[in-house]
C-alpha cells in the first residue's frame, strides 16, 4: 500500500514535533537539572505504563526512582517528587503561602466542583471556609453524644454476631458506623447503615467504582467530561455495575434539594453541613445542584472510607497481636472500670498507649495512597541546590513517608511502642504522621475522625475478644494505588469472629 503524500507529510511533521519536544524537555526545560529517568522526562507514557498498564504501580516506581536518583526526582515531564520528609511542609504549606492544585491532576477524582478538585488557593479557601466551623474541634466535641450512640449500636451489632457465632466483615461494620455518623452530620438525619443486616455498604461500593478508574480519568479527562454530562440513569445503564453510585448520587441530590427547599420556607429543623452549603449568603454559582451533589459525595466518601479503613487496620492488628490488645485493655481499665463504663473523649485522648495504637493504625492504613501535587504560583522554591520554578507541580507522598525505613524501622510491622517516649528512636514521630495531609488543604474531617477512632477502639477492646477468620497480614498489605490503597484481594477486607465478652 502506497502512503499518500499528505499522510506522509503529516507523519513527517509529527515526527519533527516529537523530536523537538523531546529535545526541549531534556535540555531546555526549567526542570532539566532535576535527576530522574530520561523516559519519564520525555513523556507521560512512563507514568501511563505503571498506573494504567500495570495497575496503580507508579507510586512504587517513584520509590524506586528515589532509591536510584536521590531525594528529589522528576517523575514526569512537568512534575517533581521530593521524598525528604523535612521538605513536606514546604510543598503542603499553610497560612498565607499560596498552594494551588495541579489542574491536570484533579480530573483523577471525577468530582469537578468539589473542594478536592478546586485548583486555586483562594477559591479553595473560600469553599473550605463555608464548612470549616462544622468540622472544627468544637463541633467534633459537640458530636460526641451522636458518635457514642452509634458506637453503642456498633457494639450491639457485634454482640449479635458473637451470639450467633457468625463471621463478621469488620470493614463493612466499621464503614457502616462511620457512614451513619457522617450522614447525620451532613444531612441532619440517619440513614441506618448499622441497622442494615449487611451494613449496606453502597457508599464503599460507589467509592470503589470511582477509584478503580481514577488513573484513566487523569489521562483521559475529556472522556470523563463527556460522561459527566450523561443523565445518571443512562450512566447506570451503560455501566451496570454503577447502580450503587447512581443510587447514592440520587440521594445526595435529593437531600441537597430538600435542604434548599427547607431553607426557602424557613422550616429548617437542624443546622447541618448542607444547610451551610445552601445558605443564601453563599453566591448562587457556589450552591448549584451539581456542586452540592459532588461536594456531598466527597463528604460522604471521605467521612466513611478514612475512618472505616483505619478502624479495620487497627482491629486486624489488635487481633493478630494479642499482647498489644491486652496491654491496651489494661490501660483502658483506668478510665473504663467495667466493659460497659461510659467514658469521655477527653479522658481517652490522654491515654498514651491508646494514642500510640491509633497513630500506628493511621500510619499503616494511610487512607490516601495517591500523591497530591501542589504548585506554588508565586514562589520559587529550592530543595538543596535544585530550583523549583513557580507553577511547577510538586508532590511528596504521605504513603511513602509513612514507610520510610529511617523514620519507621520495619515499617510494615504494627508497633505502637515506636510512638512512646523512651522508645528506641527516642524522638517525636508525630511530625512525620500525615494521613490527613497538612497545610491549607488538610482534610476537614480530622477532628471528627479522631473522636470516632478513640471511642470506637476503646469500646471494642474493652468489651470483646475477637479472632481473625481466613485473613492474613498479606490480605491487608497495600500493593496498589487507586487513590486508596488496594490489597491483593482488592479493597481491604477483614473477616473475624467475636469469640467472647470481656468479663472484668
Amino acid at each position: 500500500m502506497i502512503m499518500s503524500p499528505l499522510l506522509g507529510l503529516i507523519f513527517c511533521f509529527l515526527g519533527q514535533w516529537l523530536l523537538l519536544r523531546t529535545i526541549y524537555r531534556l535540555y531546555l526545560h526549567p526542570l532539566k537539572k532535576i535527576p530522574g529517568p530520561k523516559l519519564a522526562a520525555i513523556s507521560h507514557l512512563y507514568e501511563f505504563y505503571y498506573d494504567i498498564i500495570k495497575g496503580g504501580q507508579f507510586i512504587y516506581e517513584i520509590q524506586r526512582m528515589h532509591n536510584q536518583y536521590g531525594p528529589i526526582v522528576r517523575i514526569n515531564p512537568r512534575e517533581v517528587h521530593v521524598i525528604d520528609p523535612e521538605f513536606y511542609d514546604e510543598i503542603y504549606a499553610s497560612g498565607s503561602r499560596k498552594r494551588d492544585k495541579d489542574a491536570r491532576f484533579v480530573p483523577t477524582f471525577t468530582l469537578p466542583t468539589s473542594m478536592i478538585a478546586t485548583v486555586g488557593h483562594d477559591h479553595h479557601r473560600f469553599r473550605r471556609g463555608i464548612l470549616a466551623n462544622y468540622f472544627s474541634r468544637r463541633s467534633a466535641l459537640e458530636l460526641v453524644p451522636l458518635v457514642e450512640e452509634r458506637v453503642l449500636k456498633l457494639m450491639d451489632r457485634l454482640d449479635g454476631f458473637r451470639q450467633s457465632q457468625r463471621v463478621v466483615r469488620l470493614d463493612d461494620a466499621f464503614a457502616g458506623f462511620a457512614a451513619d455518623v457522617i450522614t447525620l452530620h451532613s444531612y441532619g438525619q440517619r440513614f441506618g447503615f448499622l441497622e442494615d443486616k449487611n451494613f449496606r455498604c453502597n457508599i464503599r461500593q460507589a467509592v470503589g467504582e470511582i477509584t478503580v478508574l481514577s488513573h484513566y480519568n487523569r489521562f483521559f479527562p475529556r472522556v470523563v467530561q463527556v460522561i459527566e454530562q450523561l443523565p445518571l440513569w443512562l450512566l447506570s445503564w451503560l455501566q451496570p455495575g454503577k447502580s450503587s453510585l447512581y443510587d447514592l448520587q440520587r440521594t445526595v441530590y435529593a437531600q441537597s434539594q430538600e435542604s434548599i427547599a427547607k431553607r426557602a420556607s424557613g422550616s429548617e429543623l437542624r443546622r447541618s453541613v448542607f444547610t451551610s452549603l445552601t445558605d443564601p449568603k453563599v453566591p448562587p454559582h457556589e450552591r448549584t445542584p451539581q456542586r452540592l451533589k459532588y461536594e456531598g459525595f466527597l463528604v460522604l466518601a471521605a467521612g466513611t472510607e478514612t475512618t472505616g479503613r483505619v478502624l479495620t487496620i487497627a482491629a486486624f492488628h489488635l487481633a493478630h497481636s494479642p499482647e498489644i490488645c491486652d496491654r491496651l485493655r489494661d490501660e483502658l481499665k483506668q478510665v473504663m472500670p467495667t466493659p460497659q463504663s461510659a467514658v469521655g473523649f477527653p479522658e481517652l485522648e490522654k491515654l498514651a498507649y491508646l494514642t500510640a495504637v491509633i497513630n500506628e493504625a493511621l500510619r499503616l492504613a494511610s487512607p490516601l495512597t495517591i500523591r497530591l501535587p501542589r504548585t506554588a504560583p508565586d514562589e520559587t522554591l529550592k530543595y538543596k541546590h535544585h530550583v523549583i520554578p513557580p507553577g511547577t507541580p510538586m508532590s511528596s507522598s504521605s504513603y511513602l513517608m509513612h514507610r520510610n525505613v529511617t523514620i519507621f524501622p520495619d515499617p510494615e510491622r504494627f508497633d505502637p511502642e515506636r510512638w512512646l517516649d523512651g522508645s528506641e528512636q527516642d524522638r517525636r514521630l508525630t511530625r512525620y504522621l500525615s494521613p490527613f495531609t497538612r497545610g491549607s488543604r488538610m482534610c476537614l474531617g480530622i477532628n471528627l475522625a479522631y473522636v470516632e477512632l478513640y471511642l470506637a477502639i476503646a469500646h471494642l477492646v474493652r468489651r470483646f475478644d475477637w479472632e481473625l477468620h481466613e485473613t492474613t497480614p498479606e490480605d491487608v498489605r497495600i500493593v496498589s494505588d487507586f487513590i486508596l490503597g488496594g490489597t491483593r484481594r482488592g479493597d481491604i477486607k477483614v473477616d473475624a469472629k467475636i469469640v467472647g465478652c470481656v468479663q472484668d
